[in-house]
């Protein structure tokens, strides 16, 4: 393929994209980051209970 033909492509196709507004960037990226910590806690957690209890198992 030529590469001019690929980039006046490349350039129409990105004229069609709907970009978010900031509003909808900021809020999306708060509930990522929220998500993401909440994970993060539950996978700690289960983590730190198991590991406490494996180590109260093996090394009474």
């Amino acid at each position: 393929m030529n590469p001019i033909t690929f980039l006046t492509e490349v350039i129409t196709e990105l004229k069609k994209v709907v970009w978010p507004s900031r509003n909808q960037t900021i809020q999306a990226t708060v509930l990522v980051i929220a998500i993401s910590l909440i994970v993060g806690l539950y996978v700690g957690g289960l983590d730190y209970i198991f590991t406490t209890a494996l180590n109260k198992l093996l090394f009474k």
